[in-house]
């Protein structure tokens, strides 16, 4: 994932057009927990569940997706390694 988890909340609360008031209403949390989101590179289990319910997004797939790229990517670059090697 190029963007943090809080950015990436974000724009998926943009694209769904929910204000932070209305996600702070569905969650629960005050409005400003809301913002501080945005700006967190990580986040627990239960509120990123809690964000995927309500946003009807799967945030897990995306973060699984990205473990896997970057597995795939290590491993390719120690293979590179054991051929220069």
């Amino acid at each position: 994932m190029d963007k943090t988890i809080g950015e990436r909340v974000r724009e998926v609360m943009d694209c769904r057009g929910i204000s932070a008031c209305a996600l702070s209403t569905m969650i629960p949390c005050e409005r400003s927990n809301v913002y501080n989101i945005f700006k967190r590179s990580n986040i627990s289990v239960d509120l990123l569940m809690r964000l995927c319910v309500v946003l009807e997004h799967d945030f897990f797939k995306e973060l699984s997706e990205e473990f896997a790229r970057n597995r795939t990517d290590s491993a390719a670059s120690d293979a590179k390694k054991l051929q220069v090697g």
